[in-house]
């Protein structure tokens, strides 16, 4: 089946093929995410897992809107976090203290993409049910009534075409952990579940 032409988005010249094809889906849910939370100029945001596939272009997209933007990942990518404008924090025990300390005590928004009790902490932070977006935590999400906009939400063609602007403009970058032939499906998917990489797996047909 071909898809429709209202449905394509030309590749800009100057973005890498491997970029381009993990745009769509990982580039769509952080761009639906960010803007469900309605970020403002100065607020302060926390977003889980920064340096995965999602929460990389969510962080770069929350300061590309003039937000500050706390990213809880583990040290070893801290420094691209640091180069990208974002103010790396490590998770684990201590976390929620240590977000305090960074964000003056307040907290305006929280996008969580790993899950594993981020709802909740974004919650005792004392953000606002509306300002909280999980694309994972759906459980939690129903318990306290926050937000779960992700792909379903972002998944146009004019969100993507902005979102290659972007790249095309350098003010986006899509990290690419590794790249995987087709036929090492099952080895791309072992490294998926370590939920360590920094930035997208990508398979190459």
């Amino acid at each position: 089946m071909l898809a429709e032409p209202v449905h394509l988005v030309p590749r800009p010249a100057n973005v890498p093929w491997e970029q381009a094809g993990a745009l769509f889906v990982a580039g769509t849910t952080a761009y639906a995410a960010v803007r469900s939370i309605a970020l403002r100029a100065g607020d302060t945001v926390v977003v889980s897992g920064a340096a995965g596939g999602v929460g990389s272009i969510a962080a770069q997209l929350a300061r590309n809107a003039g937000a500050e933007v706390i990213g809880l990942a583990s040290e070893a990518n801290h420094k691209w976090l640091t180069d990208h404008g974002v103010i790396p924090l490590s998770y684990g025990d201590g976390v929620g203290d240590r977000i305090r300390a960074v964000a003056g005590g307040k907290v305006d928004a929280f996008i969580d993409t790993f899950g594993g009790g981020y709802v909740e902490l974004a919650v005792q932070l004392g953000v606002a049910a509306n300002r909280i977006d999980t694309i994972i935590d759906f459980a939690a999400a129903a318990k306290y009534g926050v937000k779960t906009e992700g792909n379903h939400e972002g998944a146009t063609a004019e969100v993507l075409a902005q979102l290659a602007g972007l790249l095309a403009a350098g003010r986006l970058e899509i990290p690419i952990a590794r790249v995987y032939s087709l036929a090492d499906v099952r080895e791309a998917y072992r490294e998926l579940e370590k939920r360590h990489t920094h930035g997208k797996i990508v398979l190459e047909p």
